[in-house]
């Protein structure tokens, strides 16, 4: 869909700020988890366990997240791209906000973790709805031969989001110990609030996708756009599947990381987390250059360049890892997490939305991404500490993150390219599956 730059930009950047907020919100939760919940929250646990469990309450935002996708991506199909992001948008703002208010075990008992456990579920749902919704409006909004730069700005939100949640849960652990736990680890999620404000005000401004307008001023909305969705499956498997190495390694080098360089390595939680704004700030440069790739040489082969180093440098990355040295630490996070993970995750920007067609596009789209997401985010963290604590080595959750390139890449070569799909025009449904507006 072709429209004035200034147009596009406005849309790009107002994509950007609302994702970076989004993803700030919930990659929070999971630093949190490795440095915090299982202390908090988990008192009773021997430190393993109370890590498999902080995790484990970190893997239930992922398990919502499909569920989210459904019921946003209805919203977004039926009445609006627009209306679906506001939403998730208070949504996600008001949980991160209530997490650093609430009561940790010693106050409130067993009720603390399962308030925790509401609240994450809560973000989960939220974000299972905000990604579709973001791509969406600037994949719509955008010129035909820029889909896939544009449609990045969405996806630039995650590194950035990283880098401030990790920036700011840093500066609090720079706190004396007592200090930190006590209230110093609040302060990250309560700062939520006034973001949630930028962010409100930046959403409410913004225009509605042309596409999904045409759409529905010629009253050619789905019924149930999940039902269209689920009666050809194949693109929601395919996206899924898509995400494996993605879901996977990012979750691995994110958050799991983190815990390891500080419980095994011996690094202070500050130098740690480090690591992941350190991959931050190299993915926010190469995302997009990687989204631009994609559509100079086709979805595919830039998505297929980017998978196949990030399964070639896991064991290098590994030996940095243990080489217990803070330099070589962050070394790997730039290469893991920075250029191979965020540079994949650039080339599937516009990729994943082009699958679909516009009446069901949010729903299907937002639904294999977030079914990758529960089946491959989500456990990843959970896996590689059960892995690390059988062979109290990292290369097993080595062998864990090739093996998901391999599935990436042999669904990618059975997949097809869409770099010149025309999105623009909406297919003509039967009567059985349109509603009047």
């Amino acid at each position: 869909m072709n429209g004035d730059s200034s147009s596009i930009r406005r849309v790009a950047i107002a994509s950007f700020i609302g994702t970076t907020i989004e993803w700030y919100d919930f990659f929070l939760y999971g630093i949190a988890a490795a440095a915090v919940f299982n202390v908090l929250f988990f008192p009773r646990l021997n430190p393993t366990a109370g890590t498999l469990a902080a995790f484990g309450t970190f893997a239930v935002g992922y398990f919502a997240r499909p569920l989210g996708g459904v019921i946003f991506g209805h919203l977004g199909d039926r009445v609006g791209r627009k209306a679906a992001l506001v939403s998730t948008l208070l949504i996600m703002g008001v949980a991160t906000t209530l997490v650093g208010a609430l009561p940790t075990y010693e106050s409130i008992g067993v009720f603390a973790p399962l308030l925790l456990l509401l609240l994450r579920l809560l973000q989960g749902l939220s974000v299972g709805g905000e990604w579709g919704g973001a791509v969406l409006m600037a994949v719509e909004h955008a010129p035909s031969h820029r889909r896939g730069f544009y449609a990045s700005s969405a996806h630039a939100g995650a590194p950035a989001g990283l880098i401030l949640s990790t920036g700011a849960f840093s500066l609090c652990a720079l706190l004396p110990k007592e200090q930190f736990l006590s209230w110093g680890w609040r302060v990250p999620f309560l700062l939520s609030f006034g973001m949630l404000v930028v962010g409100m005000f930046v959403r409410l401004r913004l225009r509605e996708s042309p596409v999904f307008e045409r759409l529905k001023n010629e009253q050619r909305q789905e019924r149930i756009p999940v039902l269209v969705t689920l009666r050809h499956p194949a693109n929601v498997i395919r996206v899924a599947l898509l995400r494996c190495i993605d879901g996977t390694a990012s979750s691995i080098y994110s958050f799991f990381a983190a815990t390891y360089a500080v419980q095994h390595l011996g690094f202070s939680t500050a130098t740690a987390t480090s690591g992941n704004v350190v991959g931050g700030v190299v993915g926010l440069f190469v995302l997009p250059v990687a989204a631009a790739l994609s559509d100079r040489f086709g979805r595919r082969r830039a998505y297929m360049t980017f998978v196949t180093f990030a399964t070639l440098i896991v064991f290098p990355v590994t030996w940095l890892i243990d080489a217990r040295v803070p330099a070589l630490f962050w070394l790997a996070m730039a290469l893991g997490l920075g250029i191979a993970n965020y540079g994949q995750y650039g080339t599937v920007s516009a990729y994943f939305a082009e699958l679909f067609p516009t009446g069901n596009r949010y729903t299907g789209a937002s639904l294999g991404y977030q079914l990758g997401g529960a089946l491959f985010n989500g456990t990843a963290p959970l896996i590689a500490a059960s892995l690390l604590a059988w062979a109290g080595a990292l290369w097993p959750i080595a062998v864990l993150v090739m093996v998901s390139g391999l599935i990436s890449l042999i669904t990618a070569l059975l997949s097809p390219e869409t770099v010149k799909a025309d999105i623009s025009s909406p297919p003509t449904p039967s009567p059985s599956e349109t509603v009047q507006a």
